[in-house]
């Protein structure tokens, strides 16, 4: 009986270091780990706080800022949604002192976007005539988001074939404006506006040209005749 008393005793012993200093210890020094390797971890979000949310990582209560969420903002109300959810993170913060540990959906999330973005612009050809909607307007500007998803910037030099202060003189955001892909460099795309109206421009002087050489080659025939006593 003193035999088996003495061996829960040490069994208590054993599971006090493992909850103790030694075991926190090592959980510290994991999650350490983690924040300087820059892995992704799976956690799952198990209540709303203000400010952010909460999640559990490796028995330590993590906290996710509102900002770290999504690439999006994240309204304090709409923070409820996020329960029950599961988050890749990326551990930001670690302080064992203050037992303190910040995690982070927002690399993952930015890291997803750009490798859909690439694999867009990757099918986006030069001389590819489309269609997209303005989503911003700069001094040097206009952002178009293209039908694919993807977005280009066609410069204030390429909206008009007259010279502008801004663009704001000729668009506006939400319009829809035909484009043209003019370069594709460092996975960024350039547009035109202009590039189209050149084209049409082009067409109309060719036909303009043509119809010009046709009236000049009758009057120079009706001159020959006329010297011809006809």
């Amino acid at each position: 009986m003193a035999e088996e008393t003495m061996n829960d005793f040490m069994d208590e012993i054993d599971k006090s270091l493992l909850k103790g200093k030694d075991g926190d210890g090592f959980i510290w020094d994991k999650l350490n780990s983690l924040l300087e390797s820059g892995e992704y971890v799976d956690v799952e979000v198990t209540e709303a706080v203000k400010g952010g949310v909460v999640a559990f990582l490796e028995e330590k209560r993590g906290f996710i800022p509102a900002s770290k969420l999504s690439l999006s903002y994240v309204d304090e109300s709409k923070l409820p949604e996020f329960v029950g959810k599961t988050l890749k993170v990326k551990v930001i913060t670690v302080e064992p002192e203050d037992e303190k540990l910040v995690l982070s959906a927002k690399e993952y999330l930015k890291e997803e976007a750009e490798a859909k973005k690439a694999e867009a612009v990757s099918k986006v050809q030069v001389g590819l005539v489309t269609e997209g909607t303005v989503e911003s307007l700069q001094n040097y500007g206009a952002f178009v988001k293209l039908e694919n998803g993807t977005s280009g910037l066609v410069h204030i030099s390429q909206i008009s074939n007259q010279r502008i202060a801004h663009p704001s003189s000729v668009l506006k955001v939400g319009q829809t404006v035909k484009v043209k892909v003019i370069a594709i460099k460092d996975g960024k795309l350039s547009l035109s506006i202009k590039a189209l109206d050149d084209v049409g421009a082009t067409e109309v002087t060719e036909e303009k040209i043509e119809f010009e050489s046709e009236g000049e080659a009758t009057t120079s025939l009706a001159d020959l005749l006329k010297k011809a006593g006809f």
